[in-house]
């Protein structure tokens, strides 16, 4: 196994979350302007260079160097040229829209390897001291084809990368949630081209769950202790329209007891229990729920509460399920495209007070559902 250890890591919990959701409602994702049916458009999420198709959100959690408390960073799948697997930004995105480049990332000068170059995925999130992290998923023609491994790039708080992990256990890092306690971090992140490209479109069982522990007390920069595979066997496949589907939004609960994980191609939400200290794989989980509101559910996060927040791939809805797998309440937040609301969803935050951030790719902007 390589990894390299080159510059500073640590996660932060990203799920800073909000009010339950309003039972059942249909709502327009493209409006035009403020509060048109609880929809917001905050603003665009391309920048200068012209990136699109965003994916990860993560709200910054404390201002440091160029990051601002309570503003949301955002990274770009795609290039100018809406080839997936290509996008090398991260925008930063303050609550009244004001839109500014965090980062813009030459794969020619990166600190330490990053297999097959850059496309900055839904796998992104801040640390508490100002780190961030974002994964790739990188291709060189914008398909599935030319897909290869990736790695976590490690940013500090000016948007220069310090590091990069890499290594046969990260294989197309698609999604991550975290848990900061302080002199250690967890990174569980999801990993989807395990046998994928290979099969040629066909389903495999090869998606896994890692979580890297890191080492942060008096060290320059982060150093990794363990990596270790604590779920596996998920399906995943390549996909001519979404490039790859396989196990994608994760998310812990509130004393980081339970690992949601959105199982994408079985349409369901899977659990996988005591993620921090489990070591060996809990296989694909435990079905919370499966079916019902689901169609290919991709970005997770979890409610104050404890309800389970995910998106839909497939429709463009938004599904809320508790714990013990009770489906409670829908709102639609993209009904654009055929079919409606098709490709439009995948991260998405629930800020405490404020309402749901989420990234809509059908229209590249930086939504607030409440």
């Amino acid at each position: 196994m390589r990894l390299s250890l080159q510059g500073k890591t640590r996660i932060y919990a990203v799920w800073i979350f909000a009010a339950s959701l309003v039972a059942s409602c249909v709502l327009s994702a493209h409006a035009q302007g403020k509060h048109s049916n609880g929809i917001s458009v905050i603003a665009s999420t391309v920048p200068a260079n012209g990136d699109i198709n965003p994916y990860g959100i993560a709200r910054v959690p404390r201002s440091s160097g160029s990051l601002v408390k309570g503003n949301i960073l955002i990274s770009n799948f795609n290039n100018s040229t809406n080839l997936q697997g290509t996008g090398t930004t991260i925008v930063q995105i303050a609550p009244d829209g004001t839109n500014t480049l965090f980062a813009q990332i030459d794969a020619n000068n990166l600190p330490g390897p990053c297999p097959g170059g850059l496309g900055l995925t839904t796998a992104l999130a801040v640390l508490s001291k100002g780190w961030v992290i974002v994964g790739s998923l990188p291709t060189t023609d914008g398909t599935a084809a030319t897909a290869q491994a990736g790695c976590l790039l490690v940013l500090d708080h000016n948007g220069n990368v310090a590091e990069t992990f890499y290594g046969s256990l990260i294989n197309g890092p698609w999604d991550m949630a975290a848990w900061d306690a302080g002199t250690t971090a967890d990174l569980f992140v999801t990993n989807v081209l395990n046998g994928t490209v290979a099969a040629g479109g066909k389903v495999v069982h090869g998606g896994t769950v890692v979580r890297l522990t890191l080492n942060l007390d008096h060290v320059p920069m982060p150093s990794l202790q363990s990596i270790t595979v604590i779920g596996s066997g998920f399906p995943e496949r390549t996909d001519l329209a979404a490039m790859v589907i396989g196990p994608t939004g994760l998310g812990l609960d509130a004393h980081a007891d339970t690992l949601y994980v959105a199982d994408s191609l079985s349409n369901r939400v899977a659990a996988i229990p005591l993620p921090l200290f489990r070591v060996t794989s809990a296989g694909t989980g435990a079905t919370v729920s499966q079916g019902g509101g689901f169609n290919d559910p991709l970005g997770l996060t979890v409610a104050p509460n404890g309800n389970i927040l995910t998106v839909n791939g497939n429709n463009g809805w938004l599904v809320e399920t508790t714990p013990d797998g009770v489906q409670v309440h829908t709102a639609l937040l993209d009904s654009t495209g055929n079919p409606p609301g098709a490709g439009a969803l995948f991260g998405l935050i629930d800020v405490q007070g404020v309402g749901i951030y989420y990234v809509d790719d059908a229209s590249n902007t930086l939504n607030l559902f409440n």
